[in-house]
């Protein structure tokens, strides 16, 4: 019988093997089928925040699958959906934010984002402004529109991916040239707060362009919190230091704790009230978006965090990740390293990092390889001993990797 699962960014030829076979996982530990267990230093896909497995978000979804196990927001609302958009707005600003609109992941979210802003420039009477500009080195997903935003080359034109209204700029010089030549015609400029797989901080002089630009331009502004939110980078969302707070705010993994598939658009006062002036339908949808049990996953994510006081437990382990990687820094693989809060990336000699990356699989640790990097994405849970597993297990895989480029 043929292998019955196609495994995400795996080759067939490597499906179904049991020490990549995951059966259990809590806290910050995940165990394999083929009995061994090993150091999560990833937050599952970066989502896990507070851990595996746990049991207030548990016992919340559960007791909404019983309450009421399926309710559209088709063609109208429910109270469990209304509850997680008032909690999220809590959380993220309810005197700049007025509206959630929910979806199921972060590339449908950024899918749906690129519709809410060139319906909104049409809304305004400036239908000509349908391009979305986003960051060379971006990750915005791979469902068909946001792999288009993507800013990182992962084969958009193999799947001969649209991005005929997008564009990518690496500068801020090369934001302003793009302006001087097609500012008309721009609707959104897409940041996330830390880009791509690569773990790299939106550039500072970039951000304090925008001001200007947008005052001068009109366009929107989208942070793209999928994966900075919920107290990854030392705040609950990373872009409320931001010098002009965006009109969208685009935010997953977090949401739910790794618990459902749910994302969500967090949209500002201004911008619907341009729909609602017109009273306009913004014509979207899912099957799965804003279901009761991902909305109770997200009420009881959020005040979780708050009992954990996890953006708090966040900032103590990003000193503590500082002392991990200025002392792995040492080792001759290492050329330094990139981040914010708990989301870094420990930067390598190239074409060594999934060497480390298995390395560290067979020694009992999942890290992530990145563009000649290894990921470093602990939960905000992590204790002292947690830290001093993870760079001893890194430490030796780097020393493996090593002896494997000397010979």
């Amino acid at each position: 019988m043929r292998y019955p699962v196609w495994e995400s960014l795996v080759v067939p030829s490597a499906y179904g093997r049991a020490d990549r076979q995951a059966v259990s996982a809590r806290g910050v530990r995940v165990r394999f089928a083929d009995g061994t267990s090993a150091l999560c230093a990833t937050s599952g896909l970066w989502n896990a925040n507070l851990g595996y497995g746990n049991p207030v978000i548990a016992d919340a979804v559960h007791r909404s699958l019983l309450d009421s196990s399926y309710l559209t927001l088709f063609r109208g609302g429910h109270s469990p959906a209304l509850r997680a958009a008032e909690a999220l707005l809590r959380v993220c600003g309810p005197e700049h934010f007025g509206r959630v609109l929910f979806s199921t992941s972060g590339g449908a979210a950024n899918d749906v984002m690129m519709k809410l802003v060139r319906h909104h420039q049409a809304l305004r009477g400036e239908g000509q402004r349908r391009v979305v500009v986003g960051l060379k080195g971006s990750y915005h997903g791979l469902t068909y529109g946001s792999f288009g935003l993507t800013g990182e080359r992962l084969g958009q034109d193999a799947y001969s991916v649209d991005q005929r209204h997008v564009r990518h700029v690496g500068s801020t010089a090369e934001l302003m040239a793009l302006f001087a030549r097609e500012g008309h015609r721009i609707a959104a400029v897409v940041l996330e707060p830390v880009l791509g797989s690569g773990a790299y901080p939106v550039p500072v002089e970039l951000l304090a362009a925008l001001p200007g630009l947008r005052a001068e331009h009109g366009f929107l502004l989208v942070a793209d919190e999928v994966a900075t939110g919920f107290g990854r980078c030392g705040s609950f969302f990373a872009s409320s230091s931001w010098a002009v707070r965006p009109d969208v705010l685009v935010t997953s993994k977090g949401l739910t704790n790794g618990t459902c598939a749910a994302s969500a658009l967090v949209v500002s006062h201004e911008v619907c009230e341009v729909f609602e002036s017109a009273d306009s339908m913004l014509v979207h949808g899912e099957t799965q978006a804003g279901t009761p049990s991902s909305c109770a996953a997200i009420v009881a994510t959020i005040e979780e965090m708050q009992r954990l006081n996890a953006v708090e437990l966040g900032l103590a382990n990003s000193l503590r990740l500082d002392g991990v990687l200025e002392r792995l820094a040492q080792h001759p693989l290492v050329t330094g390293h990139r981040g914010a809060g708990c989301f870094r990336a420990l930067e390598l000699v190239p074409g060594v990092a999934q060497q480390v990356v298995e390395s560290a699989r067979r020694r009992g640790l999942i890290v992530q390889p990145g563009p000649d990097c290894v990921q470093l994405v602990p939960a905000l849970i992590y204790g002292a001993d947690e830290f001093d597993e993870l760079e001893g297990l890194l430490l030796a895989s780097l020393d493996v990797a090593g002896e494997r480029v000397a010979c």
